[in-house]
């Protein structure tokens, strides 16, 4: 894992079209605004797992090789 340090109104730079800037910081808690295009999907860890979870429920299990 990648750790950078930036202060309010920093950015990092992921690809070329990925920009990530720190909003805000306060307390305990950091609001990040995020660049990005359309197509790109950026989601939450919580909602990214979730969505994850529910993908592999509904669809159907993958057959095994047979050896």
């Amino acid at each position: 894992m990648l750790v950078l340090a930036r202060k309010k109104n920093e950015s990092i730079v992921i690809r070329e079209d990925v920009v990530v800037t720190v909003v805000e910081v306060r307390g305990d808690k950091v609001r990040l605004g995020i660049e990005a295009p359309k197509e790109v999907k950026v989601h939450r860890r919580e909602v990214y797992d979730a969505i994850r979870q529910a993908e592999q429920k509904t669809s159907p299990p993958s057959e095994s090789p047979e050896t």
